[in-house]
């Protein structure tokens, strides 16, 4: 779409390409929210949309993917990429930012289908949004956050270099939950030249980054 070049942006690695969905992706990608994102009895995420019926699971994910399109601007954005492997939506890996061309920082979330689970894919799309955000954009950190007993979250932070930044406490679902902050530096980000970003270009001014020909 030559006003809205974002549908064009890829980000690949050895086994996953992740890019904005098609429609057809989006459907794909409730079915994965339809078949389940974690155990019962179990919620990793602040806001409980996994708390309800999986037709309600399906509809709310195509509704956020539509409602976070139409909210881009350069000040305020978020990419809810889908991660694809094997020819297979697996889930979703989100990077998003405010006033990026004042604080350089990007914030991450993700959450994969239960049945890509446990294959390391969760590392990998991570990076790629990780090279995308200081090898693509130019930020100088990256943050995440993850409840103490969201374990595969937390080690996924811990393996790509993240450090400690405090701690936030939450009402859960009607309990305290502590949450862990944490944060990567740029110095503390090794490029990978296995993790290639296609279609950033035109992408650059909706993210709030002046493009390299137009700078001063």
């Amino acid at each position: 779409m030559r006003h809205f070049p974002l549908f064009s942006l890829r980000i690949t690695t050895p086994r996953l390409e992740l890019r904005f969905p098609t429609l057809e992706d989006l459907d794909d990608l409730a079915e994965r929210a339809a078949e389940g994102v974690h155990d019962e009895g179990v919620m990793p995420f602040l806001m409980p949309w996994t708390d309800t019926t999986p037709d309600k699971r399906a509809l709310s994910t195509i509704r956020y993917h539509f409602g976070k399109w139409a909210e881009i601007t350069p000040e305020k954005w978020t990419c809810p990429f889908v991660v694809i492997g094997d020819g297979q939506v697996a889930g979703t890996q989100e990077v998003w930012a405010t006033d990026f061309a004042v604080t350089r920082e990007v914030a991450t979330g993700s959450w994969l289908g239960r049945r890509f689970q446990g294959q390391g894919i969760g590392t990998e799309m991570r990076a790629a949004v990780l090279q995308f955000a200081f090898e693509g954009l130019g930020a100088d950190h990256a943050v995440s956050g993850a409840f103490e007993d969201n374990h595969a979250s937390l080690a996924v932070s811990r393996k790509l270099g993240y450090r400690d930044d405090g701690v936030e406490l939450y009402n859960r679902q009607g309990r305290r939950a502590t949450s862990r902050r944490l944060r990567l530096a740029r110095e503390d980000w090794t490029p990978r030249p296995d993790i290639e970003i296609h279609g950033l270009e035109p992408c650059l001014p909706l993210l709030g980054v002046t493009p390299p020909e137009s700078a001063s």
